[in-house]
């Protein structure tokens, strides 16, 4: 499997000692890991159903993906210690359920990942432009800064500078910017792109696009001839896909099309994302209530 950056979930403390589940990424390089395979699972197949599920069934699903089962336990605890699941002992055996929490974050998930690519927003051609410098001697402070804009699908054409095409995104800016301190500092600005200079050269030093072009290709050129076969292979193949798109609308900045080159891959990968999901679905579901039978 390709290296990929995939959201993964981790605790954060708040006020009080309280806990909250929430996301961070990371890149992963090699295999996908047990737990982000397992959170793919959970939120394609468990999060529709409202039952419990035995720990042998996740082990068994997660060994369809090549995960080895001491793997796939230490995956499950480490979920449940992160707050997405809760265990429940059944004689000698144990079920798994989502937690409130692990239930909103799969909804939103979902949500996010089957809602990419399908519209296409018009665009006024305004820009929003956000203005925020941090001290070169911050550099924990500004890594921060960089990562959560980035998230947001912010640009920087020159430094202190962000640009987003999504005006909407002012409000999100603004939430950045007052957690990390740093609004006093910060101003915004809408507008359309003037005279000087011009678009294409702004959004090529804003955004490096050649890198997320590279993704999509890959992606096309994985699935767009597979064809699954075997006892489980739709079932496999369905995770797969849904794991490797969901990686995508926190990696793509989600510029308008005018503004992307020609023949933009994103596109393609779309068209083929939600047809295949569509055309394997049924049986992918169909195996694993077959899986979850054969748990008893």
């Amino acid at each position: 499997m390709a290296d990929s950056a995939t959201p993964v979930p981790v605790v954060h403390q708040q006020k009080g000692g309280t806990r909250r589940p929430t996301l961070s990424r990371r890149r992963e390089v090699g295999h996908a890991s047990a737990r982000s395979l397992l959170m793919t699972i959970l939120g394609e197949y468990v999060l529709p159903r409202d039952q419990a599920i035995w720990t042998s069934t996740l082990v068994e699903a997660l060994r369809v993906l090549d995960i080895e089962e001491k793997s796939a336990r230490q995956a499950l605890a480490r979920s449940s210690a992160e707050g997405w699941v809760v265990s429940e002992r059944v004689g000698r055996r144990v079920r798994w359920s989502l937690t409130p929490p692990g239930r909103r974050l799969l909804t939103e998930g979902a949500e996010r990942i089957y809602a990419f690519g399908n519209e296409e927003k018009t665009w006024d051609d305004r820009w929003l432009m956000l203005i925020v410098s941090v001290p070169e001697a911050k550099r924990d402070l500004r890594h921060r800064l960089r990562t959560r804009l980035t998230w947001a699908g912010f640009g920087s054409p020159v430094a202190g500078v962000w640009v987003s095409p999504d005006l909407s995104r002012q409000r999100e800016a603004q939430q950045i910017v007052q957690e990390l301190g740093l609004d006093a500092q910060a101003m915004s600005f809408t507008a359309a792109y003037g005279d000087v200079g011009d678009q294409e050269t702004m959004v090529a030093r804003s955004w490096d696009l050649s890198d997320l072009k590279d993704r999509y290709e890959d992606f096309i050129d994985r699935f767009t001839g597979l064809r699954p076969s075997g006892e489980r292979g739709v079932l496999r193949a369905q995770t797969e896909l849904v794991h490797e798109w969901r990686s995508f609308p926190f990696l793509d900045p989600r510029l308008p099309l005018k503004l992307l080159p020609d023949g933009w891959s994103g596109v393609r990968a779309a068209d083929l994302f939600h047809r295949k999901h569509v055309e394997w679905r049924p049986e992918a579901q169909a195996q694993w209530d077959e899986l979850v039978g054969a748990s008893g």
